[in-house]
């Protein structure tokens, strides 16, 4: 008889799939190697559970590359302050690409006690800017506020290397026991301790753990969807209906950069994506 469920763990070939309160380590049949389709973590599978074997994956509402998982409500941004240092060009690729994937994007900020009186005003400033933004941002000990937030949800944790991921989720199930480690003091960044990718059910919410990593690309994504993932640029009109807010004249959301109605960090950021998306379409038609 097969059955349904979600697959929660995956090392190697080795798939933990999920079905009820009963968990099946399986293995992938042949076929979707043919297919070129590979289980991820979060993926909606039915199973023999006699023979151990991923029969089918269902449809999948969204997918991540980087990290590799599946049908995602939320993605938490874990975003350090200081050590390894806060780079608001990264959270705001973060931003991008989870926008871009159909996911809620959530910003949790780590480290604020490492923060002195001058940096503790900057970073509210930023706090401010990106609440008003429409995003929900929490620190990493709001943890009540996180876990309701989180709830009935299944959310992927993930930011950059040394932020404290492994941490956070220690904190919200203390049993998980996730092994971490200091960062990096020579190179400003932290140390890989997740080696794989899994799902942890947490007071009545699914977390995904996922493996650090310091780098995105914009792979897929074209000039709308960027501009897209941009609130702040929806309200500004331009003379052209499909400028970049780059080089064209008479453009909306450069005039609102000059006046200061657009945080010019997000908007210099938003020029170095664009920059990326550029490149990426010329490599591509090469």
């Amino acid at each position: 008889m097969v059955k349904d469920g979600i697959i929660i763990k995956i090392i190697s070939n080795d798939y933990t799939v999920k079905w009820e309160n009963n968990l099946y380590v399986c293995r992938a049949r042949g076929i979707f190697r043919k297919e070129k389709i590979s289980p991820v973590v979060g993926d909606l599978v039915t199973i023999d559970p006699a023979q151990k074997v991923i029969l089918k994956i269902k449809e999948r509402r969204n997918y991540l590359e980087r990290p590799c998982v599946a049908n995602v409500d939320i993605a938490l941004i874990l975003t350090s302050l200081k050590q390894p240092d806060l780079s608001l060009n990264l959270l705001d690729k973060f931003i991008t690409i989870i926008t871009f994937n159909k996911i809620e994007p959530v910003i949790c900020f780590s480290k604020i006690d490492l923060l002195n009186k001058e940096e503790l005003i900057n970073f509210n400033k930023i706090k401010e800017l990106y609440t008003s933004l429409g995003y929900k941002v929490f620190l990493n000990n709001d943890l009540k506020e996180i876990k309701k937030y989180l709830k009935n949800k299944i959310t992927v944790v993930t930011g950059q290397t040394g932020a404290g991921k492994s941490t956070l989720l220690n904190k919200l199930d203390p049993s998980l026991n996730l092994e971490t480690k200091e960062i990096s003091k020579a190179l400003n960044r932290g140390v890989h301790t997740t080696r794989h990718t899994e799902l942890y059910e947490i007071t009545n919410a699914f977390i995904v753990d996922t493996p650090g990593f310091s780098s995105l690309d914009f792979k897929n994504i074209k000039e709308d969807a960027l501009k897209a993932s941009f609130p702040e640029f929806q309200k500004y009109s331009c003379y052209f209906a499909n400028c970049n807010h780059d080089k064209e004249i008479k453009c909306g959301v450069k005039e609102a950069v000059k006046k200061g109605q657009i945080n010019e960090s997000r908007y210099n950021n938003y020029l170095k994506f664009l920059g990326e998306v550029y490149e990426n379409n010329r490599k591509l038609f090469k």
